[in-house]
């Protein structure tokens, strides 16, 4: 039998979470402020959708719109809280000015998560070089997972990347699963799928009716339905 693929759902509070795990989804990305693409929720949402779900929580940890750190003391207090909370898997990842990874920033973030497993989140999307970005930040502990939709323009666009960057599985600097997110669409997941990817990420599209209104456990479900095709 094959490895069912991971469905992961944007979730803003609890009434997301449930709808989210009732239509099917693995996992929760955990995030507030979506004007501002996602940043960390407070400890109480945190707590909340814990105790209201049984499944996997990444929370997210980014202060302020964009992908450079900001205040990394601040970042590291966060992430050392959420944990006294429970938290245990977690979304991250910054740019420097030129565009590479700011290894100083992640590298204090990753080191308050105590092993925890994380994933580094679209700023991979927005690196000028995408393979020196993946080998910069191969050793670095927890890291298992890329966000990315293989552009900045999204999916569409980065389709040829993400075709790409999946054949290289397994080889240093791609050991990482791909959950490709980012105008994610259901045409295309034959092609993905095809190509061994078996990790997706949702948001808006689990929102039928925009991101005012919760989840559709229904949405997530037709979602679900489509993977597991």
């Amino acid at each position: 039998m094959s490895k069912r693929a991971v469905l992961e759902v944007i979730a803003l509070d609890a009434e997301d979470a449930v709808a989210a795990q009732a239509g099917g989804a693995d996992r929760l990305e955990l995030v507030t402020d979506m004007a501002a693409d996602g940043l960390t929720p407070s400890r109480a949402t945190f707590a909340e959708i814990r105790a209201a779900v049984d499944i996997s929580l990444r929370v997210m940890l980014r202060l302020a719109d964009g992908f450079d750190a900001g205040d990394v003391p601040a970042l590291v207090r966060h992430a050392r809280e959420l944990r006294s909370e429970g938290a245990d898997e977690f979304v991250l990842g910054f740019l420097d000015e030129t565009g590479g990874p700011d290894l100083a920033a992640v590298e204090a973030v990753v080191g308050a998560l105590d092993g925890c497993r994380w994933t580094f989140h679209r700023a991979i999307d927005r690196t000028p070089d995408r393979d020196a970005l993946r080998k910069q930040l191969a050793d670095l502990p927890g890291l298992d997972t890329y966000l990315t939709a293989g552009a900045a323009t999204g999916v569409d666009e980065g389709l040829p990347t993400l075709l790409a960057e999946a054949a290289r599985s397994g080889e240093q600097g791609y050991e990482q699963q791909i959950l490709v997110g980012g105008g994610l669409r259901l045409d295309h997941l034959p092609r993905l799928k095809a190509a061994g990817v078996d990790a997706f990420h949702i948001g808006g599209a689990s929102r039928p009716d925009g991101w005012d209104a919760p989840v559709s456990a229904q949405a997530v479900a037709a979602w679900r339905a489509a993977l597991d095709a």
